[in-house]
């Protein structure tokens, strides 16, 4: 009896474990249809991605203002937007960061840097952190090129600006405008998905 009793306690500890240790959703895949939002812009008005009509699809930027790789970044995504805007594919930058971990991006400081900066794309915050999460970002910045189709807006590509995030100039793939260049031309992306490399995004302990 004592025999069984301790097969079941091992049994169910055993159980235990594997659900406890099961990985939680890492959020989009490329392929996935990513849902739509609604976040405060930095001119205090709401954005969706339903306001863009006439876009063909969107380069969502999860980035910040005290990030210094995302600080790095910050040139060549205005140059993203301003290259693919007209094209049908606007940035849509996102703030996911904690305020009171990195009050360095409150809303205050983003309007700021976007004044400094020049940004001529929205520039949001996720305020409650709840939209990051849904697309699996983990980095600032970390990138998802989305196409609009006729089921909804499709994952076509994850991870990176490009091969260098030093030297602008250095830089030998550039994965977003590759990506983007492919779905204007009517082809498939050949690299898909790609290692963001930037600073954690920033939650309460």
């Amino acid at each position: 009896m004592k025999t069984l009793k301790l097969f079941s306690v091992v049994g169910i500890a055993v159980l235990f474990m594997a659900f406890s240790t099961q990985p939680l959703s890492t959020g989009y895949k490329v392929g996935d249809m990513a849902t739509d939002f609604s976040l405060e812009n930095i001119d205090g008005k709401m954005v969706s991605l339903a306001d863009y009509k006439d876009a063909k699809g969107f380069i969502v930027i999860f980035t910040c203002n005290t990030c210094p790789y995302a600080v790095a970044y910050e040139d060549r995504i205005v140059a993203l937007d301003k290259k693919y805007a007209k094209k049908g594919y606007p940035v849509i930058a996102i703030m996911p960061n904690d305020t009171d971990v990195k009050p360095g991006d409150n809303m205050e400081a983003m309007k700021a840097r976007a004044k400094a900066k020049g940004f001529t794309f929205p520039y949001l915050m996720d305020k409650g952190q709840k939209i990051y999460p849904q697309y699996g970002a983990t980095k600032t910045p970390h990138v998802y090129l989305l196409q609009k189709t006729k089921k909804g807006n499709e994952v076509k590509y994850i991870g990176a600006i490009d091969d260098n995030y030093k030297d602008a100039n250095a830089v030998t793939e550039k994965y977003v405008e590759n990506a983007v260049d492919a779905l204007l031309g009517g082809e498939s992306v050949k690299t898909t998905e790609t290692r963001a490399i930037g600073c954690s995004i920033k939650v309460k302990s």
